[in-house]
């Protein structure tokens, strides 16, 4: 593997340090990542210089979130052509290092494609690399503006189904601009509520085993200034009885071809209990998310991740008297085995609509789906 370091800010003063960026120093490109990990104690920057090092943050989680996903593959495909690695090979580990996130595998096609289709007309291997980092750059700014008309798109659609403002609004996970080359997907819209005066209050899912919620989604409603409160997972049901909720907004990783939508493990019991208590749950992502391929929600493969996820609690990242930075706290038994997927998938009958930069689909039928992602194509071309 080649190398992989970090650079550390000294303060904890809030910050706008990208989620990831192109450089290129004298001795040769870089991609730069924030560690998601490492929030919201540090904000630490990790420098990968090769395919390997990227896959390695992809799965540690250092990087995440389906566009932000996207984005990292397309980039490390041009990192590799940069550096003179084999782009093929590259290729194919950034595109399996998280098999549920369909956008990881678009971007990393798309930069292929420009660097092969660069080869083929005869470019040199130079001019190949710099066709795959223009792919990249190009798809960068393509999310950040798709994140900004999945904004408009969902405040309509909020207050078109709960007119009058004042949105209490339930998220799980982390949609914003941690994962995006913009300000996000679900949590855009949130966003966009604020700004417009028409939230009332953010309930932030915790999400467990990782805590995204916690950790992600509340440092960057508090860096927004959004008036926003930090829930066990488990609680989101008596705020549902309490009638505390007026709609559940959450992102994806994969929307099958049928609706179905893959993401954050923990989606599926909201949308059961928004459906119960008849409140829209809306899921907002790019039709990069969107993948014809599968047909439904039973073909989706779900990513099941290390067991210690579940029975340690990761360690604090800044020093803690008697406990070692990095290590985990156990909170089960030794042995215990954990039942740790990544993902589940809300069928499309208990999504009230699907968001996305082109419009949104209401109700979620596949026919809907494809003639949505039919408009977007050709919008694009």
């Amino acid at each position: 593997m080649g190398d992989q370091y970090a650079q550390s800010r000294e303060d904890n003063r809030p910050t706008e340090i990208p989620a990831i960026r192109w450089e290129e120093p004298p001795e040769g490109p870089v991609l730069v990542l924030l560690d998601q990990t490492r929030l919201p104690a540090e904000e630490v920057e990790l420098v990968c210089t090769d395919a390997p090092a990227l896959v390695a943050a992809i799965r540690s989680l250092a990087v995440r979130g389906a566009p932000l996903l996207g984005i990292a593959g397309a980039y490390g495909v041009a990192l590799a052509a940069a550096r003179g690695f084999d782009v093929d090979e590259a290729a194919d580990a950034l595109a399996q290092a998280r098999p549920t996130a369909v956008n990881l595998a678009v971007g990393v096609r798309r930069a292929l494609g420009a660097y092969r289709a660069e080869l083929a007309r005869g470019g040199d291997l130079e001019q190949a690399a710099g066709a795959a980092l223009a792919a990249a750059r190009a798809l960068h700014r393509e999310d950040a503006e798709a994140s900004a008309r999945m904004a408009v798109h969902g405040l309509a659609l909020l207050d078109e189904l709960l007119p009058g403002g004042g949105h209490r609004l339930l998220t799980h996970c982390n949609t914003g601009s941690l994962v995006s080359g913009g300000e996000g997907t679900a949590f855009a819209v949130a966003l966009a509520a604020h700004r417009a005066g028409r939230l009332r209050r953010l309930w932030v899912d915790e999400t467990r085993p990782l805590l995204q919620g916690a950790r992600l989604t509340a440092y960057e409603a508090a860096r927004s200034g959004m008036a926003y409160t930090l829930l066990t997972d488990n609680a989101a049901g008596s705020l549902f009885a309490a009638g505390r909720v007026d709609a559940v907004l959450i992102g994806a990783d994969r929307i099958a071809a049928d609706g179905s939508v893959a993401n954050k493990v923990g989606s599926y019991p909201l949308a059961v209990l928004a459906r119960y208590h008849h409140v829209p749950f809306i899921v907002v992502a790019p039709v990069t998310t969107v993948d014809p391929d599968t047909p439904d929600g039973a073909s989706i493969e779900v990513e099941q991740r290390a067991g210690h996820e579940v029975t340690e609690i990761a360690a604090p990242q800044v020093p803690v008297a008697g406990v070692e930075a990095g290590g985990g706290i156990p909170v089960a038994p030794l042995g215990t085995q954990a039942y740790n997927p990544a993902f589940d998938v809300t069928p499309p009958e208990l999504v009230t609509a699907i968001v996305t930069e082109a419009g949104a689909v209401s109700p979620v039928t596949a026919e809907a789906l494809a003639e949505l992602c039919d408009r977007s194509r050709q919008i694009t071309i």
